[in-house]
């Protein structure tokens, strides 16, 4: 039976390889083992590198890539085995060409392409998002699949924006252990790659809860990302998602916290790590807060108190005479 592990990342570098053994490694352990493709590199003057995190789930395979000019042709083992799936190219680099049967397609960055994955595929210097989704659920959500192959999706804030900060999210830091969850991430990332790419009526209908789950992502990152911003608000991540404020306190309260509550924690956690480090146990509590986004002092040191039960103060010297954690 697989476990949560089997559906953990798996990450590949030739970084820490020398140069004479970085190719060879790369095509056995990456192109043969993992995804089943033979790698030919392209000639370049610069050195050969490759890295990639690669995530398992059902119905979907997921890898985040960058590297050297190269071609993948298909192992016989692999296209022996049935496995139609479709692949999905998002460019995260700059400008680069994509050719599969003698078509070519130019992908600028942020732009997207579906590619056969029984057909060669040939590239240059990439950063990007391959997927392999499974061609049967696809074709259901898609009003003419084939008809879109090999066609540009241009970089937008559209279905194909909220793809790749659901892919981001789930590359950084989404807990996939539980079987379920698995299925409403595959089933989100089939609806969302359908809405960019053509969908068909139905799908368009199903795919809104994947547009959901995508802006919600999209915004928890924003705040992730911008906790520490005294003027961060409600109003200022809605209108990146290009959202309403009260669509996005709607999404937030799904997610068990509003969005006050869950900048509040994070800048908390952020003031306790600080206290309890040594390296600014000098430094002034009412500095720290402020670092941590915390305008009003009087307001923080009550959302401290009732957060862990002592004051800033009580925390910093519990920690400083050894009873920390």
């Amino acid at each position: 039976m697989l476990t949560a592990a089997d559906f953990a990342p798996v990450r590949f570098s030739t970084w820490d390889l020398p140069e004479r053994e970085r190719l060879d490694r790369w095509r056995e352990e990456f192109g043969r083992r993992i995804i089943g493709v033979e790698i030919e590199p392209r000639a370049s003057a610069a050195p050969f590198y490759a890295e990639a995190t690669l995530q398992a789930l059902p119905g979907c395979r997921i890898a985040f890539c960058a590297g050297s000019p190269g071609r993948f042709n298909r192992t016989p083992a692999r296209a022996a085995d049935g496995d139609d799936s479709i692949g999905l190219i998002v460019n995260l680099g700059p400008k680069v060409v994509m050719s599969q049967r003698g078509r070519e397609v130019p992908l600028q960055q942020g732009e997207a392409t579906l590619v056969q994955e029984t057909a060669a595929l040939t590239h240059g210097n990439v950063r990007y998002y391959g997927l392999a989704l499974a061609r049967p659920v696809l074709a259901a959500r898609m009003s003419d699949l084939d008809a879109s192959m090999m066609r540009t999706i241009p970089r937008s804030g559209g279905p194909l924006g909220l793809l790749v900060n659901y892919l981001d999210l789930i590359r950084k830091e989404a807990d996939l252990s539980l079987p379920e969850v698995r299925r409403i991430v595959v089933g989100h990332i089939h609806d969302l790659t359908a809405l960019a790419f053509g969908a068909n009526r139905n799908a368009k209908k199903e795919g809104l809860s994947a547009v959901a789950a995508a802006h919600l992502a999209a915004a928890l990152a924003h705040i992730a990302e911008g906790f520490a911003e005294p003027g961060l608000m409600v109003e200022t991540v809605a209108r990146r998602q290009g959202i309403s404020s009260r669509y996005l306190q709607q999404l937030l309260e799904t997610s068990g916290k509003s969005f006050t509550a869950r900048v509040n924690e994070l800048r908390l956690q952020k003031v306790f790590a600080l206290l309890t480090n040594e390296q600014h146990g000098k430094r002034r509590i009412s500095d720290i807060a402020l670092e941590a986004g915390f305008s009003d002092i009087s307001h923080f040191n009550r959302l401290f108190r009732a957060r862990f039960g002592d004051t800033p103060r009580g925390v910093r010297g519990s920690w400083d005479a050894g009873f920390g954690p």
